[in-house]
């Protein structure tokens, strides 16, 4: 029979009601190793730090070893919990990775904590719950962003019986191998891309039957740029009609055809917006986000957009829209190093620079099969994002419904 509880989730995976237990009656805690820049050498002992935990796994980043005499700290064992504990960030405190296979020599850093329990894929599934970020931020202080002993030790949270609890375990940590899995297969599709993009827009490697010399051109003598504006915000009539009005916080993704915010077409006729036809190249030139990106995406729709954006026109029959799409994101380094500028509140591209900018164009039937390439990685990596959205989704759910 069911026991429903105030503490029993609207998911539960046995019938138990759940009690209130102190954290550290489920676990126990060790501290990680202080070390010096002399203690540092090339083998050894590995030191697992803040930057070993990406995504609720261990990675090997930028690893660091010390003289196996310093390590006198506990090594890790399979089924331990490691949390970060201290980093400037404070969106990094609680970040945790769960030991799921026996690293020989390994221990935790000076900010790191060590959890060992008899359940650690239920203590790793219970610092994912939002108690347990809310318990993070009772921790924060004003001027050091760090979770101590004593606030492990005050820590209380709602949980099942033994047998639920391996469960719930076990559930969660099949979800966070198969969402580890799909991470580690998009991070190497964006990789190989990367790899590839800067071999072929190099002219290093090239497709067999293609021979002939790339011409180089300067941006503004082969692409137009066109901008767009937003028309008054207090007239009402110019507002919530049918046309897709694009501002410089929506250009994310590779292709756009929708949008917040509508525009009527009065709107559209009484300002400086512009009205852009499908299959256009669209580009961020004032925001923000060009302190690290250079958003680039693709019309699907009619779009108008607002004054951050230009769209390039120009040639169909002598530029490929894929190839020019993939050459700007290669660009992208150089662009953010040499175009973009800083304002006294958010960076541009400097458009003067931009238009003088060389690119490289080959035949249009080596643009179209240079295009094609990158259109199958943009495809693959996009449909690998949706299917680890979906994933981080349900485990989002559950973890909701599972834990109240």
């Amino acid at each position: 029979m069911l026991i429903w509880a105030k503490t029993t989730p609207s998911v539960p995976i046995i019938s138990c009601a759940w009690e209130q237990r102190k954290f550290l009656s489920m676990t126990k805690t060790y501290s990680g190793l202080t070390y010096s820049p002399d203690d540092i050498s090339d083998d050894g002992t590995l030191v697992l730090r803040s930057s070993n935990v990406q995504n609720g796994s261990i990675v090997h980043a930028d690893d660091v070893y010390v003289n196996n005499k310093v390590a006198n700290s506990k090594n890790v064992e399979i089924r331990d919990v490691i949390v970060v504990v201290r980093n400037g960030s404070r969106n990094l405190i609680g970040k945790h990775a769960l030991i799921n296979k026996k690293m020989k020599n390994t221990v935790i850093g000076a900010f790191m904590t060590g959890l060992r329990g008899q359940n650690g894929k239920f203590i790793n599934v219970l610092l994912d719950t939002n108690e347990f970020k809310r318990e993070i931020q009772k921790s924060l202080g004003a001027t050091i962003n760090q979770i101590t002993g004593k606030d492990f030790k005050m820590m209380r949270f709602d949980v099942p019986k033994n047998t639920e609890e391996e469960k719930i375990g076990e559930v969660f940590d099949r979800i966070n191998k198969v969402i580890a899995a799909n991470q580690s297969k998009l991070d190497q599709f964006k990789e190989l891309k990367k790899l590839l993009m800067e071999k072929i827009f190099s002219q290093q490697w090239r497709f067999k039957g293609f021979t002939d010399p790339w011409e180089q051109r300067k941006f503004g003598e082969v692409i137009v740029l066109v901008g767009g504006g937003t028309p008054a915000k207090n007239n009402f009539k110019y507002w919530n009609g049918d046309i897709s009005w694009l501002s410089s916080q929506e250009i994310k993704s590779k292709y756009i055809g929708s949008s917040t915010y509508y525009i009527t077409k009065e709107g559209l006729d009484n300002s400086s917006a512009r009205l852009i036809s499908p299959g256009r190249l669209l580009i961020v030139v004032r925001s923000g986000i060009l302190a690290r990106r250079f958003p680039i995406s693709i019309s699907t729709e009619y779009v108008a957009i607002n004054q951050d954006i230009k769209a390039l026109i120009f040639d169909e029959k002598k530029i490929v829209l894929d190839f020019m799409f993939s050459q700007l994101q290669y660009l992208e380094p150089f662009i953010l190093r040499s175009i973009v500028k800083s304002g006294t509140t958010v960076q541009s591209v400097n458009l003067p620079d931009f238009k003088k900018m060389i690119i490289e164009i080959p035949l249009i039937s080596e643009q179209k099969t240079i295009g094609q390439l990158f259109k199958i990685f943009d495809d693959l990596i996009a449909a690998n994002q949706r299917r680890l959205d979906q994933l981080k989704a349900l485990k989002k759910y559950l973890m909701q419904n599972m834990f109240v």
